[in-house]
């Protein structure tokens, strides 16, 4: 069958309504599936009801039959009001309490027209349940499951308290009337019900989203560590190339500059030559560091010990000096093995980092602290200018800075070395409230 572009309008809104699937945390396609379910749940009850009305022809049943495609005109002119004000509303999470709630109400009559205590139904709210679960979390799904509970209280004390029969249809064929005791049960069952599934999904739907949290971090963190590598092995040629006639030069102006007497203006262009030269030559040593990070020498290394001795060495640092403080929280027993040229260069970086973001009397803060599967988490948090949202994926990159100095290469560089180590560094950031750096190393449960 062939769908014309220039179809009904209506139809048209009604296939704009089928999504792609939703990720955990996506309360916008969320409500475009619920929407889309909603429609063809009216559907299939529109079809069970004519075959109803076409199998029995018992007149009884005749306002079972009015009552349901009442209830089914309804929710498809609801889903046509949802489906049109879609687009215009903005908070989407109350959006979904407001579908909810009337959904919760429409299962309620659908309940008491069928039979109320003795309805087949009833399982529907558990339905509205799980996928309030699913859209508005635990929070949501214990709220609905308490309403629902009050609703279904209301529809068997009208049922039975006031003996007012508008489930009459189905009580018609009962073959009993159920005591108080089996009232009260099944409130209680039906309530202690819809909490427990409330519960189990809320777990299951807040572990799904933990769960997808972490792999969109590994997926970024995979294709930042393809582009580095792609990076790193083009790059170490050409910085090759580059060191060994850079080293040349250098040689030749320094013999230059002690052989020849030259006036004090080639003096200077000398000094200029062999500044800018040596330049060069710490950014392609920078450069030959990142793309081929030496191998390093594992060892036993007690942490503290380690931390104390850069953190010492960068406070005394003449480039930084008197400008912040630094405060500590070290574990004094935990114990890493790697190597101590890498981990050095990893603190010194991230503390220079930091430093370069924070203000006179700025404040740094590292923490060492113990966590699950025998690993070490070192955050490393300043009190400064921070990162916006859109730099932060580029902060990564070679010689992206947002520094008026510096190559680009000290995150980088930090990001190679710890990739060696089957760690990632981490970052959370906002504009003006700082940075916190992070990364996870293995524990040793070695004894001093």
């Amino acid at each position: 069958m062939v769908i014309k572009k220039d179809g009904h309008p209506v139809f048209r809104s009604f296939l704009k309504l089928l999504p792609s699937y939703p990720s955990a945390n996506d309360t916008h396609l969320k409500l475009r599936w619920l929407m889309f379910a909603r429609v063809m749940f009216a559907c299939l009850l529109l079809g069970a009801t004519l075959f109803l009305q076409i199998q029995n022809t018992d007149p009884v049943l005749a306002s079972l039959v009015a009552s349901l495609y009442l209830l089914i005109g309804f929710i498809f002119v609801l889903s046509l009001l949802y489906g049109t004000a879609f687009r215009h509303i903005k908070r989407q999470k109350l959006f979904a309490y407001l579908q909810i709630v009337i959904d919760t109400i429409i299962v309620t009559v659908i309940v008491l027209i069928t039979g109320g205590f003795h309805s087949l139904f009833s399982f529907l709210y558990l339905v509205v349940i799980i996928y309030a679960s699913m859209i508005l979390y635990m929070r949501g799904g214990l709220f609905l499951a308490c309403l629902i509970s009050l609703e279904y209280t209301l529809i068997l004390s009208v049922d039975f308290s006031i003996s007012a029969n508008l489930a009459g249809v189905i009580n018609h064929f009962s073959l009993y009337e159920p005591s108080a005791f089996e009232i009260v049960y099944k409130v209680l069952t039906t309530s202690m019900a819809c909490i427990a599934v409330a519960v189990l999904s809320g777990l299951l739907t807040e572990q799904n989203r933990k769960t997808q949290a972490e792999l969109r971090v590994m997926s970024t963190h995979v294709k930042r560590v393809e582009k580095m590598a792609y990076m790193g092995e083009m790059a170490a040629g050409l910085a090759h190339e580059i060191k060994n006639p850079l080293a040349s030069l250098v040689g030749s102006i320094q013999l230059l500059k002690d052989d020849l007497s030259c006036d004090p203006d080639h003096g200077r262009l000398m000094e200029i030559v062999l500044r800018e030269t040596d330049r060069l030559s710490t950014l392609v040593n920078e450069f030959l560091l990142f793309a081929r990070p030496p191998a390093g020498r594992p060892e036993l290394l007690h942490l503290k010990e380690t931390i104390e001795e850069v953190t010492g060495l960068f406070e005394r640092d003449p480039h930084h000096a008197m400008r912040f403080s630094v405060t500590k929280r070290l574990d004094s027993d935990v114990r890493v093995i790697m190597d101590p040229a890498h981990l050095r260069q990893v603190l010194w970086n991230l503390l220079l980092n930091a430093a370069e973001s924070v203000q006179d009397d700025g404040m740094i803060e590292i923490h060492a602290v113990a966590i699950k599967n025998n690993d070490v988490r070192i955050h490393i948090k300043d009190n400064g200018c921070g990162i916006s949202a859109d730099v932060v994926p580029k902060i990564f990159d070679p010689f992206f800075t947002t520094k008026s100095e510096g190559t680009g290469l000290g995150l980088s560089i930090v990001h190679r070395i710890l990739e060696a180590y089957d760690s990632r560094l981490d970052v959370q950031s906002q504009v003006g409230c700082g940075a916190t750096f992070s990364f996870v190393l293995k524990r040793s449960g070695m004894a001093n």
